[in-house]
C-alpha cells in the first residue's frame, strides 16, 4: 500500500467513526436530525492554504467516501469564502481570519465555530535580505527595516487571511506601506510567492504553502514569532439554503479525535515536518 494510499485509508476510518456519531439533517436551514439522513451535495468554502498543500485533497475524498454527501470546494481567501458563507453560496467553512470570523458569527451568520488547526505565518525573501530581516529581531522590526529601505514587499492585497494578518502586522509596526516597492499583486499565495522570488521581494506566507511551492528563489527570514501564528477554525453556516446535515458532520467529523491525529500527521513523509497542528476542543 502506498504512503497516499495509506493515509487517506487512515481518513476514511476515522470519517465513518466521526459522521456515525455526529448529528445534523441534510434539509436545507433545519439544525436538528441525525447524521443518518445528512446526504446531498455541500459547499465547502475554504483557504487557498489548505489547497496548495494538498490537504484538501486527503481530507476531502475520504468524508465523502464515509458519507452521503458529496462536496464541492471552492478555494478562495478567507475573507471571500466568508462573503459566500453571508450569501448563503457556501454550507461550511474552513477559514483562517480570526477577526473577521468573529465579525461573521456577531452578525448571526454562523451556527457554530470550532478550532481545527494551526500553522504558522512566515516572512520570506530574497537569500541576500537586503534589508537585514533576519537579524532584526522578530516580524514587527523586520518590517520596519523593510519599509526603511525600501526593498521591495508582496502583498496579496485580496482580502484574504493572510492579507488581513499583514495588515495588522503593519498596523503593529506603526506603518502604512505604500509607494513603488509596496506591490500589490490581488493573487493567492502561491501566486504571490512566485512574484516574490522572481521580484526578489519579501512577502508574508503561511509555512505550509511556502514549502510546496516549487523553484522559489526565496527563503524564510523570520518564523516562530508569537505574532505570527494562524489558527483555522470550521464553521457551519447559519442560511436558508444551507445543507446544515452535511456541514454538521464535516464540522464533527473534522474535529474528532481521528481526523485531529490524520491533520498533525499531514505532510511529514513529504516534508519532514508538520504543516498543521491540530487544535480541536481549543478557545
Amino acid at each position: 500500500m502506498t504512503t497516499r494510499r495509506r493515509v487517506i485509508a487512515l481518513a476514511t476510518t476515522a470519517a465513518a467513526v466521526a459522521v456515525a456519531t455526529g448529528c445534523g439533517s441534510s434539509s436545507s436551514g433545519d439544525a436538528s436530525g441525525s447524521a443518518s439522513k445528512a446526504s446531498g451535495q455541500m459547499i465547502l468554502a475554504t483557504t487557498t492554504s489548505t489547497r496548495d498543500t494538498g490537504l484538501l485533497d486527503t481530507l476531502v475524498p475520504a468524508f465523502e467516501h464515509a458519507s452521503a454527501c458529496s462536496v464541492k470546494t471552492v478555494a478562495v481567501g478567507s475573507g471571500q469564502a466568508l462573503d459566500l458563507g453571508a450569501r448563503g453560496q457556501a454550507d461550511v467553512l474552513l477559514v483562517h481570519s480570526p477577526d473577521a470570523e468573529q465579525t461573521f458569527m456577531r452578525a448571526g451568520r454562523g451556527l457554530s465555530r470550532l478550532a481545527v488547526m494551526h500553522n504558522d505565518f512566515v516572512l520570506v525573501g530574497p537569500k541576500a535580505d537586503a534589508a537585514k530581516t533576519a537579524g532584526a529581531g522578530g516580524i514587527v522590526p523586520a518590517l520596519r527595516a523593510i519599509a526603511r529601505t525600501k526593498s521591495a514587499f508582496a502583498s496579496r492585497a485580496d482580502g484574504s487571511g493572510t492579507n488581513a494578518k499583514e495588515l495588522k502586522l503593519w498596523q503593529q509596526a506603526a506603518l502604512k506601506p505604500a509607494g513603488s516597492w509596496y506591490i500589490k499583486t490581488g493573487q493567492g499565495m502561491a501566486p504571490t510567492l512566485v512574484i516574490a522570488s522572481q521580484k526578489q521581494a519579501y512577502t508574508l506566507s503561511d509555512r505550509g504553502t511556502f514549502l510546496a511551492t516549487k523553484s522559489l528563489d526565496s527563503k524564510i527570514l523570520v518564523q516562530d514569532d508569537a505574532g505570527l501564528q494562524n489558527p483555522y477554525h470550521v464553521i457551519v453556516v447559519k442560511h436558508s439554503g444551507t445543507n446544515v446535515g452535511c456541514a454538521r458532520a464535516f464540522s464533527r467529523w473534522i474535529t474528532s479525535a481521528p481526523t485531529q491525529q490524520l491533520i498533525g500527521r499531514f505532510g511529514l513523509s513529504r516534508y519532514g515536518q508538520a504543516l498543521f497542528h491540530p487544535d480541536a476542543g481549543s478557545q
